[in-house]
């Protein structure tokens, strides 16, 4: 992946919801993006934290003690261990940088679970 990338322009292409796709790699480390609307599912990942960078939209995510809300170029660390529900209430584009080792609703897992080469096909 030695290209040059859009990942707006890449997320706003996707047609599938919190279905991220992997457009970049720096050591041990995925960058994502994904299209998503709606409520993904309350989960965690035990030894990974998690970054979030709303590309377009309006992303909350809840967590047991607070509740954060994102608009566009806002990011968010979700440290590891850390229960969180990512919801849209409209469509909206993010950025995910996850270790490679992440799986994408952690300890949980519900239809829209991708596993890591779904995340990998191409765009």
């Amino acid at each position: 992946m030695n290209d040059v990338v859009s990942p707006a322009n890449i997320a706003a292409s996707l047609t599938e919801h919190w279905s991220p796709r992997v457009v970049g790699e720096v050591d041990d480390a995925y960058i994502k993006v994904a299209k998503v609307k709606g409520t993904l599912a309350w989960h965690s990942h035990e030894h990974e934290d998690e970054l979030f960078l709303v590309l377009s939209g309006h992303l909350r995510i809840e967590m047991e003690d607070r509740t954060v809300e994102l608009g566009q170029g806002e990011m968010f660390i979700v440290p590891k261990g850390v229960r969180h529900n990512p919801v849209a209430d409209d469509e909206c584009e993010i950025m995910l940088i996850e270790r490679k080792s992440t799986l994408h609703t952690g300890d949980v897992v519900v239809e829209a679970t991708r596993s890591v080469d779904e995340q990998l096909r191409p765009v």
